[in-house]
């Protein structure tokens, strides 16, 4: 799964959005931070455009003009200006404050140089540190109140921007007596370092294990391995006492067990024993987060009891699509007693599959055996060599692919530009712009999309500035990033996997989300909606990765140029479906322990190993192996606190909405133009019930206890989960 990396809500503690201006007269000082690709072309810029970023140190400095800027507005609103000009003012903070901890975590994540990230870390929790000054300011709280009092003078946006803020400022503490709010603040602190924490345990103690000899690893995998060696006398014997070899020294392979590697071994090495210890391994790793997500689900809990509310569950979900953790909680058990009794049956071909290949009369299936034997049942279902799948999907031709699907339905071009001197963190960068032939440039894409020693492994979607309104004439038009970790010695030479073609459009859907809005706030442009509705555009764009009538488009053999083979697109879709259920499953899992972890109350609280434990027997067909704990680098534990069911509810919109509007004619430009029209260019603008009721009609959603619910029969009928 991947990440939305943006600072989510407005003007709370570690969640702060906006954008408009104040009127022009109280620019005094009004510096903003000059982008090249805005601001007249120059010879040398900074980091992403930014003149200050010339240097690492130039954060600081960034750090510094933010809260200058926010200060000038924050005694600005507390003149109570009209209702229009309190919320643009507010916008305003947020849109100056959020564009210099986007850029810093952005930097956080990709910049190869350690001064950049040392730098960028500071400048983030100093202004999150300021951001607590603004949680506490009563002149912001009495006038966005003011504002939502006055809604006669506002918009239909501008009003539900007043009301977000309010909302956000309110479970900021703003509203409590200072020594709550001082709580508040100081809690908020601890939960963003101690997010920060676990997320670098991840990086930094991926789990290891050692395998002798070297000769049990497939020689394909060996270049994920470093070799080792021991002595002689601590190899195995014979049955005579006799050391196995001649040579004095025993040669070996070491697996680092990061989540890429493990996949790989876990789906590649015939060897049982080497399977089963890097499984072990790599789900005990990192064991410091065990303490850490404790102290973490502790924290997020009294944040939630001093603000009022019982559970952090019950605190996220505010605001949420489904408004509760019952509503939550009964979407995912109608979604596993859906999904039971096909992921039984799938369960059941593999231990059958098992039983053929071993010649043993096995009782169970282990973990470390389902990825090993569900490739090899796909290959041989359905005559697939996935290296030969992947000699049609070069990088260079995906990014083709990208440009051609936003061409096809929206009308738009992709052009590649260059970029500045100092403007790019590494040579592997490339750079976009969105071009519509009536409404000139919508946006602007960076691209970094391979690996490379020293990278943050994650797929994810990074803001770096938001599109808003300015006057009736300009529109500060969006910036942001798209990140993977692709495989490959040059940019020419990376083939994709074809779940890594899934993932690249997954991420498409994000970017297309934030460049095709156009909201009047930057607190609403583009991925800055409802977290459950959030993933729903990149879900949607996962389909055209199995579309043959798009990859036709431009999917060709990386030597001969022949286009992809349409059989060999049908055999990927139907080894994909072959076990759709228990993959389905193992969300809906996922889920359940991230919203059961954030609803305990500490009184009920035993150790999270066992909760885990206890909801995999329930949930799944598989057991949960004694002494593992994989939750301990579950990092949406941390980015999706008590909000990964909005993967489930993604999934089930997308599907609906590829089933009455794309799958009849998937590069239909009135499809979509109505997709543009009805959907992305709201953002968050516009309350979710009413975009996916505009776009596809009833029936894709359901009312339940006050909250919303997604139809799960398109989804359920696409993956022939009923009878």
């Amino acid at each position: 799964m991947s990440t939305i990396f943006h600072l989510r809500s407005a003007l709370s503690t570690t969640m702060l959005r906006a954008l408009s201006r104040t009127p022009a007269a109280y620019f005094r000082n009004g510096r903003r931070f000059q982008h090249s690709v805005t601001a007249p072309v120059v010879k040398e810029t900074g980091l992403y455009g930014f003149d200050h970023l010339k240097t690492a140190k130039g954060f600081q400095r960034m750090v510094d003009d933010a809260i200058e800027r926010s200060n000038e507005l924050v005694n600005y609103i507390a003149g109570m200006p009209s209702a229009p000009e309190i919320v643009k003012a507010m916008d305003e903070i947020s849109d100056t404050v959020c564009t210099v901890i986007d850029s810093a975590e952005f930097c956080r994540h990709t910049h190869p140089d350690r001064d950049y990230v040392t730098e960028a870390s500071k400048a983030s929790l100093r202004l999150n540190e300021y951001l607590h000054y603004l949680n506490s300011n009563p002149s912001i709280y009495n006038a966005i109140i003011r504002a939502e009092q006055n809604h006669h003078l506002l918009t239909e946006e501008g009003l539900r921007a007043a009301c977000h803020l309010r909302i956000d400022l309110e479970k900021g503490g703003i509203h409590l007596n200072p020594e709550k709010l001082d709580r508040v603040n100081q809690l908020n602190i601890d939960i963003l370092q101690l997010c920060r924490e676990f997320n670098e345990n991840i990086i930094t103690d991926p789990g290891h294990v050692d395998i002798f000899p070297a000769s049990r690893i497939p020689k394909r995998l060996h270049h994920l391995t470093k070799p080792i060696c021991r002595p002689s006398s601590l190899a195995p014997k014979t049955s005579m006492g006799v050391g196995l070899g001649p040579n004095p020294k025993e040669r070996g392979l070491r697996l680092m067990t990061e989540p890429n590697t493990l996949c790989s071994i876990l789906q590649l090495a015939s060897d049982t024993e080497v399977r089963k210890l890097a499984y072990i391994a790599g789900n005990s790793a990192p064991h410091g987060n065990l303490a850490v997500l404790d102290k973490l689900l502790s924290a997020r809990h009294e944040l939630s009891e001093v603000l009022g509310y019982k559970t952090y569950s019950e605190f996220a979900l505010k605001g949420n699509m489904a408004s509760s953790p019952e509503i939550v909680l009964s979407f995912l058990h109608d979604m596993s007693k859906m999904v039971r009794p096909k992921a039984e049956e799938e369960f059941k071909k593999i231990l059958d599959f098992k039983r053929g290949r071993t010649g043993q009369s096995v009782e169970d299936l282990k973990p470390w055996d389902e990825a090993y034997f569900t490739r090899m049942m796909k290959s041989s279902a359905h005559n697939l060599d996935y290296s030969v799948v992947a000699s049609y999907f070069s990088l260079a031709l995906c990014i083709e692919g990208l440009k051609v699907l936003a061409e096809s339905l929206f009308g738009v071009k992709f052009h590649e530009i260059p970029l500045c001197p100092g403007e790019s963190w590494h040579p592997d960068v490339l750079k976009l712009s969105l071009h519509h032939p009536d409404e000139g440039d919508l946006g602007y894409l960076y691209l970094d999309l391979k690996s490379r020693k020293g990278k943050h492994p994650i797929c994810a979607h990074f803001a770096i500035k938001g599109g808003r309104k300015i006057s009736d004439t300009d529109y500060q038009i969006p910036i942001v990033a798209l990140v993977c970790n692709f495989s490959g010695s040059n940019f020419q030479s990376v083939r994709l996997h074809h779940s890594d073609v899934e993932t690249l459009f997954h991420e498409f859907g994000h970017a297309l989300h934030s460049l095709l809005s156009r909201t009047d706030y930057q607190h609403f442009s583009g991925t800055r909606v409802a977290l459950d509705f959030a993933e729903t555009p990149s879900n949607l764009l996962e389909y055209y990765a199995w579309d043959y009538r798009f990859l036709s488009t431009f999917s060709k053999h990386y030597s001969t140029g022949d286009p992809i083979p349409e059989n060999l697109v049908k055999s990927l879709l139907d080894a994909k479906n072959m076990f759709a259920a228990i993959e389905l499953q193992r969300q809906v899992f996922y889920a359940l322990v991230d919203q059961t972890l954030h609803t305990l109350q500490p009184s009920s609280f035993k150790d999270s190993i066992s909760i885990v434990a206890d909801l995999k027997r329930e949930h799944t067909c598989w057991k949960c192996i004694e002494g593992t704990y994989w939750h301990a680098r579950f990092s949406h534990l941390v980015s999706y606190g008590a909000g990964y069911y909005s993967y489930l509810y993604a999934r089930c919109f997308a599907a609906t909405i590829w089933q009455k509007t794309l799958q009849e004619d998937p590069l239909s430009p009135a499809a979509g133009s109505a997709l543009r029209s009805k959907f992305l260019q709201h953002g968050g603008a516009k309350d979710p019930a009413i975009i996916l009721n505009d776009l596809v009609g009833d029936g894709v959603i359901r009312n339940h206890n006050g909250g919303i619910i997604p139809d799960i029969s398109g989804l359920g009928e696409e993956l022939k989960l009923f009878n």
